[in-house]
């Protein structure tokens, strides 16, 4: 399997959750090192790492469309907590020894790609003007700084 290669097709035009985005990404291409290095330690330690870091960016999101008033939230939610437990259950069945590196590698590739190019498109517009807005003034910043400290 290949590199998974960011393009402008992933783009949301907010810059904030494309930088996040491309930051899952990177943490996919590590996994798919590790997988390729034979390596399980690797493996099990960046796998805690693109989890803890999704579900960090998931909460980002799920406050920056509420606070735009994005009408499909609920759903949008609902979309991440099932893609949360499908992880998890992944990772509880590394813990018992069972090699689901390769489809979990798959299917992180696969869910982003079509997370980002369907329900994460149709909220940008929507989250765009809010922020063009200014109605929330330094918001981004203050949450990005305290969510993803440098």
């Amino acid at each position: 399997m290949s590199y998974f290669t960011w393009d402008s097709s992933l783009e949301t035009g907010i810059e904030a959750i494309d930088v996040q985005h491309r930051q899952i990404v990177d943490y996919i291409n590590r996994l798919h090192d590790a997988i390729a290095e034979n390596d399980r330690a690797s493996v099990r330690e960046v796998l805690d790492q693109v989890v803890d870091y999704t579900l960090t960016h998931f909460a980002f999101e799920e406050q920056m469309i509420a606070r735009a008033g994005y009408r499909h939230l609920a759903s949008h939610t609902e979309v991440h907590r099932v893609f949360a437990e499908r992880v998890r259950q992944y990772q509880a069945r590394m813990e018992q020894g069972e090699d689901v590196s390769k489809k979990l590698l798959s299917d992180l590739r696969i869910w982003l790609t079509n997370h980002i190019k369907n329900e994460d498109r149709d909220y940008s517009a929507v989250v765009k003007a809010h922020l063009q807005s200014g109605e929330d003034q330094g918001w981004l910043s203050r949450t990005l700084g305290r969510m993803f400290p440098r």
